[in-house]
């Protein structure tokens, strides 16, 4: 590729964008963010390529509002899409990024999973994969001119995608279907079929051939969406066969620090629900996530960081479509909608959670022009992926709540993460969470400085009323404007 660059590195023709995320990454199992039970080398390459985002944080620890987040620029109270139950699928009379990448001339595509509106679970039953069109033509009127639907784990062995159809043809979906039903595995399993076959090995080969394919009459913007490692933890018996469970690190937990009811997840790890559980108690039957013996937090996390793995094969496909295609000439970021509990504090999921292993994600930059590594270190969320995506195209942006990571000028002292009667505000250094349910509500305080690990809730400590009060306002402040519009 030969063109021209401007002051700041970047292609003065318009470059390829790709976004991948991942669904439910923990980032602490990437290399670039410290983890050292798997090598993730091509996702690392990126962070030595590019931008490394240190303080990056999801706007909802739940799936539906964390992606139209990304999708529109805006809190889930902004875009009213702030469940993953509830009739809140974004509204497709809103601007969102695939509607501004078209006005700016782009081609827009998604392979993998969209959940930009609420999965009829009412509608699921052992015995069939059902039809699935609707949701189909729902997210091609958001503005996708390609979309190769893997739409979610479940949801393929639910409803019938793309992938579904030709796991279907390949003769492995019944197999599939029935071990996502079966409630003695508890979500772990290892994938009934080839390692090609797994849903983010279909995601990675459709995506990494599409790229290869296209034949730029106009720049391509492509979201790789992976379902993975997001549960049911299926990973593949060889890709589980290769992880040294002697490196899977300690999980960080205290005995008795959920005994008090004044903590959010009391019933998700005691058993019990009050509305307040999280997704991973929901497979223990009851008992909550204590009842989970070690032998089953092996096999759980062996399976995520072998499906980690898999993926990371997957983004080193993408990697070299793209510069097989496009040379340096593209803006690749890596994220997450959310990141994964994993065993600690006894618990896995994200639900309801403002533990930093669900509440930060990561996000890596590569600009066009191959950048030096760099790590940027201001308050970072899910709202500043589409203001960036645009500026890089250089069209026309969209009025949100995020700002262009490539401008300098600007700076955020709070970010908030929301949903389901839940809310959450940090500035990295303590947070406050609020929860609101039929029976009554929940708050907690951390000082991370002090409890970096999260065992306290200090919200009732006589010390910190002033702080809790303080950042209790600051919620308000975030919310009122948009309750009174």
């Amino acid at each position: 590729m030969t063109a021209e660059k401007n002051d700041l590195g970047l292609k003065e023709t318009k470059p390829a964008i790709i976004l991948i995320t991942c669904d439910q990454l923990n980032r602490n199992t990437l290399g670039c963010y410290g983890g050292k039970t798997i090598q993730t080398p091509h996702i690392d390459r990126l962070a030595e390529e590019g931008t490394v985002c240190s303080r990056c944080y999801t706007v909802s620890p739940w799936c539906l509002p964390a992606r139209c987040a990304m999708l529109s620029g805006l809190y889930p109270h902004r875009n009213r899409a702030y469940s993953n139950f509830r009739k809140c699928a974004l509204d497709t009379g809103r601007d969102n990024l695939f509607f501004a990448l078209k006005d700016s001339g782009y081609h827009t595509s998604l392979f993998g999973k969209c959940h930009f509106a609420p999965v009829p679970y009412d509608r699921t039953r052992p015995d069939a994969t059902l039809p699935y069109e609707e949701f189909r033509e729902y997210y091609q009127s958001l503005g996708i001119d390609e979309l190769r639907l893997q739409d979610d784990k479940q949801v393929s062995a639910w409803f019938l995608d793309d992938y579904s159809r030709e796991l279907d043809r390949a003769g492995y979906l019944t197999p599939y279907r029935e071990a996502v039903w079966n409630p003695e595995y508890q979500k772990v399993f290892p994938f009934p079929g080839p390692a090609c076959w797994h849903p983010d090995a279909w995601v990675g080969d459709q995506a990494a051939g599409s790229i290869r394919r296209y034949d730029q009459k106009k720049p391509l913007f492509a979201w790789v969406s992976f379902s993975g490692p997001h549960f049911p933890f299926d990973a593949p018996q060889e890709y589980a066969d290769r992880i040294d469970r002697s490196r899977l690190p300690e999980r960080i937990r205290r005995e008795g620090e959920f005994a008090g009811m004044d903590r959010i997840h009391h019933d998700s790890y005691y058993g019990g629900d009050n509305g307040t559980v999280i997704d991973g108690a929901r497979p223990a039957k009851g008992k909550g996530c204590r009842s989970y013996t070690e032998e089953y937090w092996d096999r759980m996390r062996t399976s995520y960081y072998a499906n980690v793995k898999l993926i990371d094969d997957q983004v080193g496909k993408i990697e070299d479509a793209v510069r097989e295609r496009y040379g340096d000439n593209a803006l690749i970021l890596f994220t997450a909608d959310h990141g994964e509990m994993l065993g600690n504090h006894g618990l896995w999921g994200k639900n309801m959670c403002a533990y930093d292993e669900v509440w930060r994600i990561p996000l890596l930059i590569r600009y066009p022009g191959n950048r030096k590594r760099a790590v940027e270190e201001r308050l970072v969320n899910s709202t500043d992926f589409l203001p960036t995506c645009l500026g890089a195209a250089g069209g026309r942006q969209i009025c949100c709540d995020g700002n262009d990571l490539a401008d300098s000028a600007w700076s955020r002292e709070y970010t908030f993460a929301e949903g389901e009667g839940f809310m959450a505000v940090t500035d990295g250094l303590r947070k406050y969470i609020h929860l609101q349910r039929q029976n009554g509500k929940k708050r907690e305080l951390i000082d991370l400085m002090k409890d970096p690990h999260e065992f306290d809730n200090r919200v009732s400590w006589p010390e910190y009323q002033a702080e809790a009060a303080h950042l209790e306002e600051k919620m308000l402040e975030h919310m009122i404007p948009s309750v009174l519009a």
